[in-house]
């Protein structure tokens, strides 16, 4: 019997690097909070720290651990009631202008950190993650699709020479107010056999004459499901782009989304994204006017005042029509230009690049602008009459002028945004254009992490089926093959010890399901050596030397225990490609188990074998 000296340092650098990579997970986290800036180009230094501080002192809530760090401020707490606590009394004290997210610290030692050895991320079942329950606005989504039927139902009555008073909104639909029954004749003979979604029908108020286009009950709902259905595809492109494993983003009733995103530990960042309505909408800067607003503060017709920050507060006079919106943008990457200032680098679809070109061909030498449009939400306490104090929510829109430049040349469907405030605010205004546009605005309803005692209750639980599975399995190969029976087991504990370490590694969350798959991993390793040592019994029985029933033993399993393991593989694999969720975490689990199995029943167990056997005369062995 010889085995490979190289093969004997393999298995005992796997060994190190499996144990150091395991240990961050003894130690757990603790509750903390985390203090970050509304959008990018708000930051948060020392001085936001100390007014947290302060205004934690002042509430009598004891914190420790609080720091600066590289996208916000956080304060660790001693337990989930005073984080909670901890929130609202944040909220209060630092405004609007920042995000206060409850959040999960890690207590690892620096000089784990320091080699890269990070805890395993937990699941929202067990702990680590957030829950978010966001609600469409229904109305804004109605809103928006009203406002784009009457800029086309404009641009048909041009195009066709009818005229018109105007076009204005009316519940559930749009209204055409003309000064003759002919021409309201002739519009609604152009325009039903167009728009089959909607009601037509002629009505008389205001002392004008109205042609009234109502959504059909099929389009109404339509427009909803196409509202959450959209916001539900941003959603997740948006949790892809912030990288959150197993993350769970599904629609909840009739206009709610729910999303569950474990293991992650810059909350705030991700409420921050999560959150934002943001879009952009190309304007020409008025240039009647030199695109400076009226002291009266009030705009000519045909133009909007929006506020620019970076002339020191002065607002620029827009005109209303928009050139190209956000729904048109396919690429966003942030960058720098050539004085390495930040940028975001945009690319159009066709349509929008047409809409461009057609806009600044003949406007060669005149300003555009982009303007920033965000929906927000303001939050207040109100004290009602019976002394209950309760959270009133008040969606607002905030429009910005973020760049205003001459254009130089033509524009197609590529050109970049400059003149933004920090590289942060490039990126994550690109982030927003690349994950898609909401259709509608999003507002928190509920934000929840899982209680400490519901997710250790699901830790102590698992662990004690895995130990429990692991202690029964241990015993029964004792019992079963003696001395061969305790290195299978060695090789267990090594294989579970490499399966946490290539998790925790990768970054991936163990939920119960993984656990499962933990437990199911167990299970194969040891059927990979039952295989082993009964092949070893039947040499023996055949009349076999103990050493070459060793080695046929390990030789004629081999292709038996590759076939196990290979298909159970190909399914996890399966699992993984079709499943969502726990079923996800369950694949993963099992197919790194599988892959670890192999190497210690294989190779661990027979390295073991030969120290025990492999350098003396045997007569018989313990199996």
């Amino acid at each position: 019997m010889r085995y490979p000296a190289w093969k004997y340092v393999l298995i005992v650098l796997i060994a190190l690097v499996s144990i150091i990579y395991s240990l961050p997970n003894l130690y757990p986290d603790e509750p903390a909070l985390q203090v970050s800036g509304a959008n990018a180009g708000i930051t948060t230094d020392k001085s936001v720290l100390e007014r947290a501080e302060a205004g934690l002192k002042a509430a009598g809530i004891p914190f420790h651990g609080s720091e600066v760090q590289a996208k916000g401020v956080l304060l660790r707490v001693e337990t989930a009631d005073a984080q909670l606590k901890a929130q609202d009394v944040l909220k209060r004290a630092l405004g609007d202008s920042y995000v206060v997210a409850l959040n999960l610290a890690p207590t690892t030692p620096s000089w784990l950190l320091a080699i890269g050895a990070k805890p395993m991320k937990l699941g929202l079942d067990l702990r680590g993650g957030v829950h978010f329950l966001l609600e469409v606005d229904m109305a804004k989504a109605l809103e928006l699709r009203q406002e784009t039927y009457t800029s086309e139902v404009k641009a048909k009555l041009r195009e066709a020479k009818l005229s018109y008073r105007a076009v204005i909104d009316i519940p559930s639909g749009i209204a055409i107010r003309f000064e003759s029954e002919e021409d309201r004749v002739k519009a609604a003979e152009l325009l039903k056999p167009e728009y089959r979604e909607f009601i037509f029908a002629n009505a008389t108020r205001e002392g004008g004459m109205f042609l009234d286009m109502g959504f059909t009950p099929e389009k109404l709902k339509e427009v909803t499901d196409y509202a959450v259905e959209q916001n539900l595809t941003t959603i997740r492109n948006r949790v892809n782009e912030l990288g959150v494993a197993e993350s769970l983003v599904q629609r909840q009733g009739a206009n709610r989304i729910v999303v569950q995103l474990p293991g992650v530990q810059d909350t705030a960042e991700a409420k921050r994204v999560l959150g934002r309505t943001a879009t952009l909408e190309f304007r020409f800067v008025d240039w009647d006017n030199g695109g400076v607003a009226p002291e009266s503060g009030i705009a000519p017709p045909g133009t909007e005042i929006y506020p620019f920050d970076k002339m020191g507060g002065a607002p620029v006079l827009l005109q209303k029509k928009k050139i190209v919106t956000g729904e048109r943008v396919v690429g966003a990457q942030s960058g720098f230009d050539e004085f390495s200032n930040a940028q975001v680098n945009i690319t159009l679809d066709s349509r929008g690049g047409r809409m461009m070109a057609d806009a600044t061909r003949d406007n060669v030498g005149k300003q555009m602008a982009v303007l920033f449009v965000e929906h927000k939400q303001r939050t207040r306490l109100v004290t009602g009459l019976d002394g209950k104090v309760t959270e009133v929510r008040e969606p607002y829109v905030e429009k910005t002028v973020i760049n205003r430049a001459t254009v130089q040349s033509m524009l197609g469907s590529q050109f970049r945004i400059t003149g933004l405030d920090s590289p942060g605010e490039g990126a994550e205004l690109a982030l927003l254009l690349r994950a898609g546009a909401l259709a509608a605005p999003m507002y928190f309803v509920e934000e929840r992490t899982i209680g400490p005692s519901l997710g250790q209750e699901n830790i102590d639980k698992g662990l004690m089926s895995t130990l429990v599975g692991f202690s029964l399995v241990a015993v029964f190969m004792v019992v079963f093959y003696r001395v061969f029976g305790i290195v299978a087991n060695i090789g267990l504990l090594m294989n579970v010890a490499m399966l946490v370490a290539v998790m925790s590694a990768l970054g991936a969350a163990l939920s119960l399901p993984g656990i499962a798959g933990i437990v199911l991993t167990v299970g194969m390793a040891v059927d990979a050596n039952v295989l082993i040592y009964e092949r070893i019994r039947e040499e023996l029985r055949a009349g076999a030397s103990p050493h070459h029933a060793i080695i046929a033993g390990y030789d004629r399993a081999f292709i038996t225990i590759i076939d196990a393991h290979v298909t159970t593989l190909i399914v996890s694999v399966i699992l993984f490609a079709v499943g969502t969720g726990p079923i996800k975490g369950f694949a993963v689990t099992l197919s790194i188990g599988i892959i670890c199995s192999l190497f210690s029943a294989l190779t661990v167990t027979r390295a073991v074998v030969q120290i025990i056997y492999g350098g003396r005369r045997v007569d018989r062995l313990s199996i």
